[in-house]
């Protein structure tokens, strides 16, 4: 206890002013490095730091034909492997371009670094693709090539001259010298995928001499009936009905696809001649695979949309991290499924077509 008139120790209040500043010193010092150590933390969780998370775009010609959906499925499952984020839109309809070119817009302005694309107009919509390359977007064709086909930066796709080719030769094999009415049911005037088929059909049939490079649908002697489809079933139904109004005798009908195929199927029984007729098809979907198993259609080109769509989503993502676009042609494979295979024509049977079909 301090006596009055006793000097006030001031040793305390000395130590204070020189530890004061000391110990606010090295509260600051602490609490830098607790800032330091989260923001090396947050990084280390993200993997991307400040980066932001990079958008691809797709775009199918419609949302509900089995094709597109294992496409979507396949670019949805690449972007997530990939930790991109999908945006996704469609035509209305087979053939719609407008839709497509307004999607295209809207990629654009959300910030994609590259658009995959099935064209529904392969001319028409080469405008708007343009307008997204110009602002460095990468433009990738999926299936369907563009006309011309270097209005996009690269295209992933089976090649569906040599898918026409198969079908074709196999028609040949399994006809022999038997002679042949045949009925074209195609996709829409001027689409490359629809006349690329179609070609390689006759082509692969030896009905007419054409090559991949011809851009227009051929005709021949043994084509009694040509009909457009869209590629629908019910659509491939009615053109198979106006055939045989048209020629009754058809014995051989090539389809774009395994739904305008089975339309077509329909229209045959219907009529009584569901047995007399093959069917050769495009597409290799588990429904069309089961049809060849049921005797429906004789055989199909398999093509692999999954693959496809995994390709594209790559690419982009590639390019968003180097800056490197994709170019040319990837070949994205394409197999012959038949229940009855011919001497000299590669196939596979339907086993094989259902461990790889889709939809």
């Amino acid at each position: 206890m301090r006596q009055h008139g006793s000097p006030r120790p001031r040793f305390h209040s000395r130590q204070a002013r020189r530890s004061g500043p000391r110990r606010l010193a090295w509260v600051a010092a602490i609490a830098a490095l607790a800032l330091v150590a989260a923001a090396c933390g947050g990084r280390s969780s993200s993997g991307s730091g400040s980066k932001s998370q990079i958008q691809v775009g797709l775009i199918t010609k419609t949302e509900t034909n089995p094709f597109f959906v294992k496409m979507k499925q396949g670019a949805a499952q690449a972007a997530a492997a990939k930790g991109a984020k999908l945006l996704t839109a469609a035509g209305k309809f087979d053939g719609d371009n407008a839709s497509q070119a307004t999607a295209i817009e809207n990629m654009v302005a959300a910030g994609v670094k590259g658009i995959l694309i099935t064209p529904s107009d392969t001319k028409a919509i080469v405008p708007s693709i343009q307008k997204a390359r110009d602002k460095g977007v990468e433009v990738i064709a999926l299936d369907t090539p563009t006309d011309p086909q270097s209005a996009v930066d690269a295209l992933f796709a089976t090649n569906n001259f040599q898918a026409g080719v198969l079908i074709g030769k196999y028609a040949k094999a399994a006809l022999g010298s038997k002679p042949v009415k045949i009925a074209t049911l195609d996709l829409a005037p001027g689409i490359t995928v629809g006349v690329l088929r179609h070609n390689g059909f006759l082509s692969g049939f030896g009905a007419a001499a054409v090559d991949q490079s011809a851009k227009d649908q051929v005709s021949a002697s043994q084509v009694v009936c040509s009909q457009d489809t869209a590629g629908d079933q019910a659509k491939g139904q009615t053109a198979m009905e106006n055939c045989l109004q048209k020629a009754p005798g058809i014995n051989l009908v090539y389809t774009i696809n395994e739904p305008a195929a089975l339309g077509a199927y329909t229209a045959l029984k219907a009529a009584g001649k569901a047995q007399d007729v093959m069917i050769v098809s495009v597409d290799g979907g588990c429904t069309g695979v089961r049809a060849i198993q049921d005797g429906k259609i004789a055989a199909t080109s398999q093509q692999y949309p999954l693959k496809m769509a995994s390709l594209g989503v790559d690419a982009v993502v590639n390019f968003a991290n180097t800056g490197q676009k994709a170019s040319g042609y990837t070949d994205t494979g394409v197999t012959l499924i038949t229940a009855k295979p011919e001497a000299g024509v590669d196939s596979k049977d339907v086993q094989f077509g259902l461990a790889n079909c889709w939809g």
